[in-house]
């Protein structure tokens, strides 16, 4: 199996630079293909540019296509980001307008939408500043799940596997930061 990490955090020692390479680490232990796409490491461009949609010929910009041939390698897809205020970082929110576009990841039929990354599955970590019951509580998130799992990445024709939460992230222990990531080897490994 091909597996692609998308790493979107801009410091290399952040908690979720822990929960990526641990999911590195379980999905070469089993023997996958695995590639990290560290989106602040390449310094990818996430800005949506007027020429970027509006190209006659079509003509994919070249940090795309190398995106898009990643995505396409891939069968399993694992993102790996914080939540910052309710949603995606920024650069991955770019990331995800810019490389998941029209005719790559989705097509328009009339009124409906084929998604055209059918058979990839997709394992998503996120990390919270707030308690885990807080986001809950507010049905945040159902909300985050429902806007990624299902707006993105199910309608692109993907397969949504398991979307985690690791709450209260600026003020929990080491020994519960450790509990996250035994979590993560489990799903990481339950799920590859």
């Amino acid at each position: 199996m091909n597996h692609l990490v998308i790493f979107c955090h801009p410091s290399a020692a952040s908690f979720n630079r822990a929960i990526a390479d641990s999911v590195q680490a379980v999905s070469e232990a089993l023997g996958h293909d695995t590639s990290c796409r560290d989106l602040y490491g390449i310094a990818f461009n996430p800005v949506l540019c007027k020429r970027d949609m509006d190209d006659p010929a079509g003509t994919v910009p070249q940090d795309v296509r190398q995106e898009q041939e990643f995505i396409t390698w891939a069968d399993t897809l694992t993102f790996v980001y914080p939540v910052w205020w309710a949603g995606m970082p920024a650069m991955l929110k770019g990331y995800v307008d810019r490389v998941f576009c029209q005719d790559f990841a989705y097509s328009l039929h009339g009124d409906s939408v084929k998604g055209l990354l059918g058979g990839k599955k997709v394992l998503i970590f996120n990390t919270t500043g707030l308690p885990s019951p807080f986001y809950t509580s507010q049905g945040m998130h159902e909300a985050m799940s429902l806007t990624t799992n299902t707006g993105i990445f199910e309608l692109c024709g993907m397969e949504v596997l398991h979307h985690a939460f690791f709450g209260s992230l600026c003020a929990v222990s080491d020994d519960v930061r450790k509990s996250y990531l035994s979590e993560v080897v489990s799903i990481t490994s339950r799920y590859l």
